[in-house]
């Protein structure tokens, strides 16, 4: 199956107008962005207010993007509006973003935005380095569990806002059913529909896509590397779609592993093609380093006149006046 339309252009976007990408800084850790927080700063415009109570019910979709590809973060997109919005939502055309080019995705955010008294988002990117890190624990946590884990997160976050989410729609990672009843045990004052697909048939969701989607592209497009000595020339940052089946993504593996220290931080450390690079072309090492352990000084045996290990390690001496 082809991979995704995904930005493998040479150049960065002149200008990052949407608020969910972060780019002023190496990405090292996740961070979640909602468009609500944005909207209550400026109306405080530098005093301290109280959240406004929000009025009526309200609908919500989850999706992602770049869960499988080895290069860039994975984000999660949530997209939440009043119920009776819904037909009016599908109206505006959204659909599953992975049947969408690039400017057709961004024109739908730039809706988004310009209809943010009526549509609502949030994003948590996920970064390769923390993905990486959970998945390499000595009791992985696997990428699952994290999924789901960040879209509880964002949906309680949400409901502390002062949103009243009567229906949620999800994107499911894993088993539908077991992900639904987790999800209804946490939440129960919310109906929930989790199905694989969601994005392709609840307008909701779709929007939810689109938000994850651009957020990701952007993010790629304009790749900050924390390493000094990358990035330095537009073809750093070829990336193609992420997927290991793809060409570009291929040679970009390729052309930036570096024996000693690996990849640069847009690579995903705990994907198998990364770890197959760094075993066949990596530096190798061999670790010398004895266990330290109290227990060699003491062997159960007498030894006599001769001292035991311990003095000699420590250079020990008896001593007969201070």
């Amino acid at each position: 199956m082809a991979a995704p339309d995904s930005p493998s252009t040479s150049a960065a976007p002149a200008a990052c107008q949407f608020p969910s990408v972060k780019t002023d800084a190496p990405l090292v850790d996740s961070y979640t962005f909602h468009s609500v927080d944005k909207e209550v700063a400026a109306s405080a415009k530098g005093k301290e207010v109280e959240q406004p109570a929000i009025e009526g019910d309200w609908m919500l979709g989850v999706d992602e993007a770049g869960r499988g590809p080895v290069l860039g973060p994975q984000v999660y997109g949530i997209a939440f509006c009043q119920l009776e919005y819904s037909d009016e939502l599908k109206s505006l055309g959204f659909a599953d973003s992975k049947t969408l080019k690039d400017p057709e995705r961004e024109e739908l955010f730039e809706v988004i935005m310009e209809k943010e008294e009526n549509v609502k988002y949030a994003v948590t990117v996920m970064s390769p380095h923390d993905i990486s890190r959970g998945m390499l624990r000595r009791n992985p946590y696997n990428l699952n569990a994290q999924s789901h884990d960040v879209t509880i997160n964002l949906i309680r976050e949400v409901l502390e806002r002062g949103y009243k989410i009567k229906e949620a729609y999800i994107d499911t990672v894993g088993i539908a059913d077991t992900y639904q009843q987790r999800l209804e045990g946490l939440f129960p004052t919310v109906s929930f529909t989790v199905t694989s697909k969601a994005d392709a048939i609840y307008p909701i969701v779709s929007a939810a896509s689109i938000v994850a989607k651009v957020t990701r592209d952007r993010l790629l497009a304009a790749w900050n590397f924390l390493e000094k000595d990358v990035g330095k020339g537009d073809e750093s940052r070829v990336f193609g779609s992420g997927y290991p089946s793809d060409p570009k993504t291929v040679a970009w593996l390729e052309n930036n592993l570096e024996p000693v220290f690996g990849f640069p931080n847009v690579a995903r450390f705990s994907w198998q093609p990364v770890k197959t690079a760094l075993m066949k072309k990596g530096a190798k090492v061999k670790w010398d380093d004895e266990q330290a352990s109290i227990q060699k000084y003491f062997s159960g045996e007498a030894l006599g006149p001769q001292k035991a290990a311990l003095w000699k390690d420590f250079a020990l001496a008896s001593v007969g006046a201070f």
